[in-house]
């Protein structure tokens, strides 16, 4: 350890020149202490055999010690000094440490270790160093919004509670920001007089831009601790940046290509300004003045006059204006006869169905709830024509933009009367039909003069397109009239239909006579194949009989020819 030896002399005259002189070279040793910790201050020296005491002082400003502490070799007590400052901070121990707790900032100071012998007093002086680690950096004092090309107070960077003073810097986006035409910077600091700590305060001025928009904020504070230079970064601000409206637009609801007469519009007129204007002046078609609102202005049930170009601008700037064009669209749509018509069969009935739209709309008929492939058209009305006709229109592009018109139509005809008679193969009975033409349906209704039985009563066809018919079938035992009555609202017809008994007998006695021909028919063919079936099987017997014979003399022939060849051997 360095020491320094003092000269010898009377013990007396060396501790009042050593507590009086300041001796020069002897402060380079330095502890280094946290604020509110406890400061050890080691002796530095030596314990000399022939130690009397050691004591500890420090120097103040003007070099004047002060002693704190002592302790004898020899006693092995300690005393502490009355010095208001130390006093219950202090503890010395046997190898002449010197502690003190809760170090603060007026403990910067120069201590001297004194070891005090009968010849001689040793010293090692010990610089001691307080440090303070400030607040982490908070911007307080926050402009609620910053504009641009305004030089404006951002806010302030406040870091408290440090030892020595520290450094603020701030950051946009993370880079330093430099006092420039848009950077104002002003620094302070205040002292503590009580704890001696420092509060350092940065104000940032600044201009910004539209660049500056989402843009954060930092600042930071640079201090000195034990073991160097640190650094500490506050929390990110992000401002709201003012700007003036630049360019204006107008937005319709619903959008332009679908407005149609009778709904309601709603014109927004928007500024791209921060904050953005509250009012406009909107202009209609055909009015020169504006009528102030606030961003949005609407038009209720709408008309097709209300076709045209509308207008809004800033109220302070009415040249930065917005202009779009809106087009009402409509549909009219016109029939011709419409509703319930009704008609003679074989009239004539021109049917029309008119539009009016704001562009080319598509048409469709409809009968029946059936699509037609094109318009009717009637020059000579049937009873097939009558029905529910139905026009409908639409625009394609606009939604909800349809007209219908219906055509009921109906056919009238007074009934008109056929009758047909048809007999069945057996010739027994007669089939008579009344065919029925007419509208309203007409009631048909059978007479029969004359005596024969009725085989099936009377039925009824389906009624489609105002005809149908009805049919009975008799088997008549004389000469019978047979008569038809059809009558609807409009008239009553009649027609009736004679049927002869006698045709009815001739029928059957010739298919008696037919009857009697064919079996007697078939008796003779079967006579004559019993005949020709007779023979056949006798001139097969005498073809059998001939054939045996023949077989017969073949075979004596054979033997005698047999011997012959024998006889010659």
């Amino acid at each position: 350890m360095a020491s320094k030896a003092v000269p010898s002399c009377r013990l007396v005259f060396c501790l009042l020149m050593s507590a009086a002189v300041l001796r020069p070279g002897l402060g380079l040793y330095t502890v280094n202490s946290i604020y509110g910790d406890t400061i050890i201050l080691p002796c530095r020296l030596d314990v000399p055999q022939n130690l009397m005491f050691g004591k500890w002082k420090y120097e103040k400003p003007d070099g004047s010690p002060v002693f704190i502490a002592f302790r004898s070799s020899m006693k092995k007590s300690v005393q502490y000094d009355d010095v208001p400052e130390y006093k219950d901070r202090l503890s010395l121990s046997e190898n002449y440490t010197l502690s003190i707790s809760n170090a603060r900032i007026g403990d910067e100071k120069r201590f001297v270790c004194m070891l005090v012998t009968e010849d001689n007093v040793f010293e090692a002086p010990t610089v001691v160093k307080v440090f303070k680690q400030p607040s982490k950096p908070e911007i307080v004092s926050k402009a609620p919004f910053l504009e641009t090309e305004q030089l404006k107070k951002l806010g302030d960077c406040v870091s408290e509670d440090s030892y020595p003073d520290a450094n603020i810097t701030w950051y946009r986006n993370g880079k330093v920001l430099q006092p420039l035409d848009r950077v104002v910077i002003i620094f302070t600091k205040q002292m503590d007089p009580v704890t001696q700590l420092y509060t350092m305060t940065s104000s940032l001025e600044y201009k910004a831009t539209k660049a500056d928009i989402h843009m954060p904020f930092t600042c930071s504070v640079t201090y000195y601790g034990p073991s160097g230079q640190n650094t500490i970064y506050s929390e990110q601000s992000v401002f709201d940046i003012y700007y003036p409206t630049e360019q204006v637009t107008m937005q319709v609801l619903p959008p332009k290509n679908a407005i149609k007469e009778g709904d309601n519009i709603t014109l927004t007129c928007l500024g791209n300004g921060n904050p953005p204007p509250e009012e406009f002046l909107f202009y209609l078609p055909g009015q020169p003045e504006g009528i102030r609102s606030s961003n949005t202005y609407t038009l209720a049930d709408v008309r097709r006059n209300a076709t045209g170009d509308y207008k809004c601008s800033l109220i302070d700037k009415k040249n930065m204006i917005a202009t779009t064009a809106i087009t009402v669209h409509y549909l009219d749509l016109s029939l011709n006869p419409s509703g319930e018509v009704t008609k003679q069969i074989g009239d004539t009935l021109p049917v029309s169905c008119t539009i009016s739209a704001s562009r080319n709309a598509t048409v469709v008929w409809m009968k029946d709830n059936i699509k037609l492939r094109s318009s009717p058209s009637f020059s000579s009305l049937h009873y097939q024509d009558a029905g529910n006709y139905v026009c409908e229109t639409a625009l394609q592009e606009v939604e909800g933009l349809k007209k219908r018109e219906s055509l009921t139509l109906i056919v009238e005809g007074k009934p008109q009367i056929k009758m047909t008679k048809k007999t069945d193969p057996s010739g027994l009975s007669k089939t008579i039909i009344c065919h029925v033409e007419g509208f309203p349906k007409p009631a048909i209704q059978w007479t029969i003069t004359g005596s024969g039985s009725v085989i099936n009563q009377t039925e009824e066809s389906p009624y489609i397109n105002g005809r149908y018919y009805s049919k009975i079938i008799i088997s008549p035992e004389e000469n019978v009239t047979l008569t038809c009555t059809a009558e609807n609202q409009l008239e009553r017809t009649v027609n009736s239909l004679n049927v002869s008994a006698n045709e009815n007998r001739e029928k059957v006695n010739d298919q008696a006579k037919l009857i009697v021909g064919i079996v007697v028919g078939l008796l003779l063919a079967a006579l004559v194949a019993g005949v020709v079936y007779w023979l056949y099987m006798k001139k097969s017997k005498t073809a059998s009989k001939h054939v045996n014979k023949d077989l017969g003399n073949m075979e004596e022939n054979k033997k005698l020819e047999e011997n012959n060849h024998k006889t010659e051997a």
